[in-house]
């Protein structure tokens, strides 16, 4: 059994009782619950934070998402706490209301949200950080077929602060540097598949040719619901330097944080709220610098997911090269470390 899905199935199987007995007395629902037979004839039992109803034949979890939550997009919840993908006829079934373990922890082990990192996409692979279109659309959809719940970086930072609960299969995808390519062969797969992403730009790159996406095109993207974040003013590393005299670093920080935020002000309306460091490279200096220019948090690269309790500018990202097999790609979507708590 799924470490995660134990105290769900405990919770199914009272809750379900709760509905057979309820359902099998003449005076109805009782212990305070409302419920009983919806538009469509389906018994049901409600509290405060429970539905538990019957699927009947033809129900898909986003339809009783739809129906009990108002939203389709919560199928994640029906699915996540009675661990299922698929219903069936006859099966009780337990809908929470809200969230109920938002820092994804368990007697066994606790949870973990990947960061995906993608640079460049063309027509083949070119190098490490140009990767096929074809290649990652068959990533795309494998995560699409496999349940993975593509989630936005806000949503993480949120989980990061204990103000969300995420699908237990949470991804997130990132973009970095601002390559048009993005609109080329990312933006349709992930339109088609409902996928959101965040983009890295460095600004002395945005708009400076045609294989730069420029302000009007980062604009549109946000508009569209996608995030486009900081990534520094010319991509040079943020540590200071071998030689580097400090008053020179300090004066070199500044102008790779603080003038981009200035321009993201200028085209888009609003600063950036998190910062991709370049190379991945941060030390003590640098995640205070960033932390007092306004970013909220701060993203380097380590191959390994994030738990609820990651610091908020140290989330790790996993980078995708354009040599992975989808074997290799599916070693980076562990979304659950094994821990039994002593």
């Amino acid at each position: 059994m799924n470490p995660r899905a134990r105290p769900a199935r405990l919770a199914v199987s009272g809750l379900a009782a709760l509905l057979l007995g309820a359902c099998a007395t003449a005076g109805g629902p009782t212990l305070g619950l409302g419920g009983g037979p919806d538009i469509f004839g389906r018994s049901s039992v409600e509290s405060d934070d429970f539905i538990v109803t019957v699927a009947r034949r033809g129900d898909t979890t986003a339809q009783l998402a739809r129906r009990f939550l108002g939203d389709a997009s919560l199928a994640w919840m029906i699915e996540d706490y009675n661990d299922v993908t698929t219903l069936a006829a006859g099966q009780s079934v337990v809908i929470p209301r809200r969230p109920w373990n938002p820092s994804g922890v368990y007697a066994g082990g606790y949870q973990l949200v990947p960061v995906l990192t993608y640079h460049d996409i063309g027509p083949q692979a070119k190098g490490r950080l140009v990767i096929g279109a074809k290649a990652f659309e068959e990533q795309m959809r494998y995560l699409k077929a496999n349940h993975y719940r593509v989630v936005s970086l806000t949503e993480l930072y949120e989980f990061l602060q204990l103000k969300r609960q995420l699908p237990r299969r949470a991804v997130v995808l990132t973009f970095d540097d601002g390559y048009r390519s993005f609109l080329q062969y990312a933006h349709p797969v992930l339109k088609k598949l409902h996928f959101t992403a965040t983009l890295f730009v460095y600004t002395d790159y945005v708009g400076t040719g045609r294989n730069a996406l420029g302000w009007p095109d980062l604009a549109r993207l946000t508009v569209e619901g996608f995030q486009v974040e900081g990534h520094t003013k010319t991509h040079s590393d943020l540590r200071q330097q071998p030689g580097e005299p400090e008053v020179e670093h300090a004066r070199r920080l500044r102008a790779e944080l603080e003038g981009p935020q200035r321009l993201f002000e200028q085209r888009l309306g609003h600063p950036a709220r998190f910062l991709a460091y370049p190379y991945g490279g941060a030390d003590e200096t640098v995640l205070v610098r960033t932390r007092d220019s306004g970013f909220l948090a701060g993203l380097t690269v380590f191959r390994e997911g994030n738990s609820s309790f990651v610091p908020l500018f140290r989330i790790r990202r996993s980078q995708v090269y354009s040599e992975m097999t989808l074997e290799d790609f599916k070693k980076n979507l562990n979304t659950f470390a094994a821990e039994p708590l002593k």
